[in-house]
């Protein structure tokens, strides 16, 4: 027997007052692309490290072209060529260019660049038929970063342009908050491996496979148990896991029929906070605590076990790794009469159509896997909303607002 549903803000907060402190590593860029900043950045080299040309062309003094015309140009020697990675070894005189590359540092005694297509070369000498302003095309060292300045802050979740720029800076390493790492316990006998060919009595352990990319897709790493529904396995399969992961999702074993196995194990080896939750799906749903770890006790049905993760897991293990991420509500026109228990929180899976501001219910039994994909968002009907009819604005939770990048 379930003891008294509490309310999901409830269950909310009792799991949000079981704190973890985010664990930090250092790592190479090379691995740092998705993951949360632990430190502040700061430029170790000014970038450009050096004055450099801005385009491929002549690098010159400015002061020479102050007279060129069409119909006065000026004429000026090319006495070499730079490329970028060289060094030109000699101070540019007066009446002098250099032939340059996008990115190779201005030679000393030059201020400005004239492009290639605003030249006319001949027998070593360019032709200028107008005046440069001083500094014309030249990239100034510092421009882009001042060494000491500090470009990004702890928090921040990189992405590839974060990466390269913290490159750009001087670091080949970063340090970051660390993936959490997740035991997964599927519980059943009667749960197998996928195949054509299953024995009477056996379901193929889609579980397994979900909570794994659910895992993923909140940024932490998984690790697969599977256990049958045999107390003692279960309790050193938990013993195990809370020893060697950050935390611990199970899968079956809360409800009556299969006698509340998950739940008498965490109360044997810890204490649960939460058994029964007043949503739908979700009822089933637990919460525990063993040796400090978080457990989560899902449902064994595919379907309620998704949407448990989402409501219930998620943005704890999100905030594990100090991602701090709100999942926004928006109002659109339910297009279907939407069933909703006014006693409880309903998360109900439809489709909506987000061109015409329509979202349509999807109606099918709560063990139908398929209507995972048939869906693209959550219609969140709460407590003491009820039923909402067509044509009434209702509240919708994106399955693309969920992603973190």
């Amino acid at each position: 027997m379930y003891p008294e549903l509490i309310p999901v803000k409830e269950a909310l907060n009792i799991i949000e007052d079981l704190k973890t402190k985010p664990k930090k590593e250092k790592i190479t860029l090379e691995d740092a692309n998705s993951r949360v900043l632990a430190q502040k950045v700061t430029v170790l080299i000014d970038v450009p490290p050096f004055d450099r040309a801005a385009m491929d062309g002549y690098a010159v003094i400015a002061d020479d072209t102050k007279e060129a015309s069409k119909s006065k140009p000026v004429y000026l020697d090319v006495v070499g060529e730079i490329g970028a990675g060289s060094i030109y070894q000699s101070v540019l005189k007066s009446g002098e260019a250099l032939r340059i590359a996008t990115g190779a540092p201005m030679p000393k005694g030059s201020d400005a660049v004239v492009m290639h297509e605003h030249v006319e070369l001949s027998e070593n000498k360019i032709k200028i038929n107008s005046s440069l302003k001083f500094q014309k095309d030249v990239s100034f060292q510092g421009e882009d970063l001042k060494r000491g300045e500090v470009i990004l802050k702890a928090d921040q979740l990189l992405g590839p342009h974060h990466v390269a720029l913290i490159a750009s800076a001087g670091h080949k390493t970063v340090e970051v908050f660390k993936k959490p790492k997740i035991g997964i316990i599927t519980t059943g006998s009667e749960l197998v491996e996928p195949s054509k060919d299953l024995k009477p009595g056996k379901i193929i352990n889609s579980n397994r496979y979900a909570l794994k990319c659910l895992i993923e897709d909140t940024m932490a790493v998984p690790y697969l148990i599977n256990c049958p529904d045999n107390i003692g396995t279960l309790l050193k399969e938990l013993k195990d896991a809370v020893g060697r992961y950050d935390a611990v999702i199970t899968t079956g074993g809360t409800a009556i029929s299969k006698g509340d196995l998950v739940i008498d194990a965490v109360n044997s080896l810890g204490e649960v906070l939460i058994h029964g939750v007043s949503a739908k799906p979700g009822k089933p749903v637990g919460f525990g605590v063993v040796n400090k770890k978080p457990v989560f006790m899902l449902s064994g049905y595919p379907v309620a076990a998704a949407v448990q993760y989402d409501a219930f897991v998620r943005s704890y293990i999100l905030k594990m790794q100090n991602i701090q991420k709100e999942f926004p509500l928006t109002e659109y026109v339910a297009g279907n009469d939407i069933r909703s228990s006014k006693e409880k929180h309903n998360i109900i899976r439809a489709d909506l159509k987000e061109d015409k501001g329509i979202v349509y219910p999807i109606r099918t039994k709560a063990g139908i896997n398929k209507s995972i994909v048939l869906s693209n968002c959550y219609i969140i009907a709460e407590e003491g909303v009820g039923e909402i009819k067509k044509g009434d604005k209702c509240k919708v939770l994106k399955y693309s607002s969920l992603k973190v990048c």
